[in-house]
């Protein structure tokens, strides 16, 4: 009987062992801890004395989420399998670091089964699609893009063993028991589904103010604020649109005695208004205030604060230093009670009287790269620092304009590409780039529009450069020494074909503003490839000098020398199978499943917009950053399906956070073409924020409507004819109102 007792609680004994190892995600197996965050990705953690880690890095900054619906079945006494609907994990928990012979990954790509071990991560694979690059500094042409998360593998992994940890909000050194930590998405070619699980363990782009993705003007010059001002008048008076106003470094006096120094002067560090300059920069800002431009200016901090400075006695005191005794501290970014002060001294009195948001520009890590003590470099770890210093105030969103840290940088957005060479083979190199930077979470470039380096008078190449600009994140000029970026200084053809893409991006701004918003809650690029949207074809991944700008515009911006006097460009533009896209001057229907080659004049952009999508766009504004939409205008090019095509319209106050809490406003359009009958809505607005207009009118755009076709329109509408599109105007109305227009016979 007592034998018969040992054994029964010998067997109760294994089998709550193995109660315990199979309980809840996540598994931990001695010193294997694995943790299913989403259905396509997975942490695997040894520890050698199994203590495991949960404290945040700069890539995984989100310790929360984990996967609800796997699944764990035991196989035989060590081997073990969980499922996900994408993907099978097979561990032998023989209690040993991760390899082939104990952890391996099944999933479908493209039909395939595909088996991951750690053996297919040891090696580059050249089936990346690569992602963003940190700077594109002397870069003339191309360069070696980093790798992103996207690959025609099927999987990436992100090895994180090591990295710095984030304890009690600041940076330290990694945990050392642990000798590895991985993190394997797994997507096939579902590439969205990639990028939605990097939000989740990564953290999701938050929405950036919205006139970060207006127009920018900025040179690399010594302007006085008379200048400033004039500058900001001749924009109106030229009829080009401006949202922010960049002041380059030449702000901050040039007479530091101490320092390392940069760019063969000691003074690329400053914090004091240049009295020559500015003397009153207090009232340049305000001005700027009034007139709804915002402000950005220039740091590179790698010096500190130094003694020549007015704050620097202020700030050696709250550090407890004497200012006239001790010696001046180094710029320690590793240091909390250094950084502090010194953002408090630094930043905080020029945020105070009108500099809305910093441009990082630090460019010496070839001095000291690594925030000092950890392996973590400076760029990375500042864009951090400075951007959640920028949300101290008033509730606004965090704003940075800085160079890209890697993985996890799509927190701090918008990204500075660096001063690059201004030639026809950047402009196209940086088209690519653009398209290939959300792979990595790179959503939101603000280039050199023009380039920085060997710049000239080619009005040519900063028309197109400008036209790319005009269809991206942000349309923002730059330039250094005697170039100046102003438009309307070149020649007369060049200033009129600038000026129609410069209104061009304020009217579709409603369009881009939606999709970052769009960008914010899926972590789909603004700007993406076409393999993101069409991962099952073949010339999708052969097309890198084109792009998605949102969800219906395809743009393939010309980066070559045009012929003739109305320098004419020949493009190549492939349109996906089965679809029509039409082109958004002509109105001509591009058939999908083939490549088209195009000409474009100097004053047109290769730009397409899906058939059937509604296109939300306004009336032009010279303040699209900060306005909002008293007339929504509806352009719908000819639909091509009897489903339902749905688009939305999104709208905040801009500039606050209250977005995270639900105040903002989104209206949905849609339009269908059945049974002879086209019917397009524009859905009553569902939300509410601060500013938010309450009536609007609305202009429903019908390009190549049939001249005879019937049109039933909300009371009081007005309809009319001209260049090739039709235009139903509906008269101011609550927003909360629903309008509906239906067309018999639409097309011929």
């Amino acid at each position: 009987m007592e034998s018969r007792l040992i054994k029964l609680f010998a067997l109760l004994a294994v089998l709550f062992a193995n109660l315990t190892l199979i309980s809840a995600n996540p598994y931990v197996f001695e010193n294997v801890r694995i943790t299913v965050i989403t259905e396509g990705l997975v942490r695997m953690e040894y520890a050698v004395d199994g203590k495991f880690n949960d404290d945040r890095t700069m890539f995984a900054w989100n310790r929360d989420r984990l996967y609800k619906d796997c699944t764990i079945e035991k196989v035989d006494s060590i081997k073990y399998i969980i499922r996900t609907p994408k993907m099978e994990i097979t561990y032998v928990a023989d209690n040993y670091p991760f390899g082939i012979f104990n952890m391996n990954v099944a999933f479908d790509n493209a039909g395939n089964r595909t088996v991951w071990n750690t053996r297919k991560s040891a090696f580059p694979s050249e089936n990346n699609l690569r992602g963003a690059v940190s700077t594109l500094d002397n870069v003339n042409g191309r360069c070696v893009l980093d790798e992103g998360i996207i690959s025609r593998d099927g999987f990436y992994l992100v090895n994180d063993t090591g990295k710095d940890r984030i304890v009690d909000g600041w940076i330290t050194g990694p945990s050392e028991n642990h000798i590895q930590d991985y993190y394997l998405f797994v997507y096939g070619d579902d590439y969205k589904s990639a990028l939605k699980s990097l939000g989740e363990i990564s953290g999701y782009a938050p929405m950036s103010r919205k006139y970060m993705h207006g127009v920018w003007y900025c040179r690399f010059y010594k302007y006085t604020e008379d200048d400033f001002r004039q500058l900001a008048r001749e924009y109106n008076e030229n009829d080009f649109p401006l949202d922010v106003m960049a002041i380059d470094m030449d702000w901050h006096t040039m007479d530091a005695k101490i320092g390392s120094g940069h760019g063969g002067r000691k003074s690329w560090t400053g914090y004091t208004w240049n009295p020559k300059y500015f003397q009153n920069p207090e009232n340049l800002l305000a001005e700027f205030e009034r007139d709804s431009i915002a402000v950005t200016m220039n740091d590179h901090p790698a010096d500190g604060i130094r003694p020549h400075e007015t704050v620097y006695p202020d700030f050696m005191k709250s550090l407890g230093m004497d200012p006239e005794k001790d010696r001046t501290p180094l710029f320690d970014a590793s240091d909390r009670k250094y950084m502090e002060a010194f953002l408090d001294h630094a930043l905080t009195p020029h945020n105070k009287i009108g500099n809305d948001f910093w441009w990082l520009d630090w460019q010496q890590n070839y001095i000291y790269p690594f925030v000092p003590g950890t392996h973590t470099k400076h760029t990375e770890w500042l864009n951090h620092l400075y951007f959640t210093h920028s949300m101290k105030d008033n509730n606004l969103r965090g704003n940075l304009y800085s160079r890209w840290g890697g993985l996890g940088t799509q927190r701090y957005p918008i990204q500075f590409s660096g001063d690059v060479y201004a030639s026809w083979e950047s402009l196209a190199f940086q088209v690519e780039m653009t398209a290939s930077s959300g792979n990595a979470g790179c959503y939101f470039w603000a280039h050199d529009i023009g380039g920085h380096y060997n710049v000239s008078r080619d009005s040519e190449l900063y028309v197109r450069w400008t036209q790319f600009g005009a269809l991206s994140s942000t349309l923002r000029v730059h330039s250094a020494g005697p170039v100046d970026r102003r438009p309307w200084l070149w020649d007369d053809w060049a200033i009129d074909a600038m000026r129609k893409a410069y209104h061009l991006r304020s009217e579709i701004f409603p369009y881009i503003y939606t999709s970052v918003r769009q960008t914010h809650e899926s972590m789909v690029p603004l700007t993406r490839a076409m393999y993101i949207d069409y991962p099952s074809l073949e010339m999708a991944y052969s097309s890198p000098q084109q792009y998605l700008l949102g969800d219906n515009m395809i743009v393939a911006p010309v980066a070559s020398v045009g012929e003739g006097p109305a320098r004419t460009a020949k493009v190549k533009v492939w349109i996906p199978d089965g679809e029509k896209w039409y082109g958004l001057y002509d109105g001509k229907c591009y058939e999908g499943g083939c490549e088209h080659e195009l000409k474009a004049d100097i004053d047109e952009i290769p730009v397409f917009v899906r058939g059937g999508a509604v296109l939300p766009m306004q009336p032009y504004t010279r303040r699209m950053g900060t306005s909002q939409i008293e007339t929504l205008r509806c352009r719908i090019y000819p639909s091509y399906t009897t489903d339902e095509t749905v688009t939305m319209l999104y709208e905040d106050d801009g500039v606050t956070r209250e977005y995270e809490a639900g105040a903002y406003s989104k209206t949905y359009m849609s339009c269908r073409n059945a049974d002879g009958v086209m019917t397009v809505k524009v859905g009553a607005a569902e939300g509410t924020f601060a500013g938010q207009p309450q009536s609007r009118s609305i202009i429903v755009e019908l390009p190549g409507l049939y001249e005879k076709a019937t049109i039933k329109a909300p009371r009081k509408s007005k309809i009319e004819h001209r260049d090739g599109i039709t235009y139903v105007h509906i008269p101011e109305q609550s927003i909360r109102k629903e309008q509906i227009i239906k067309i018999t016979n639409p097309y011929r």
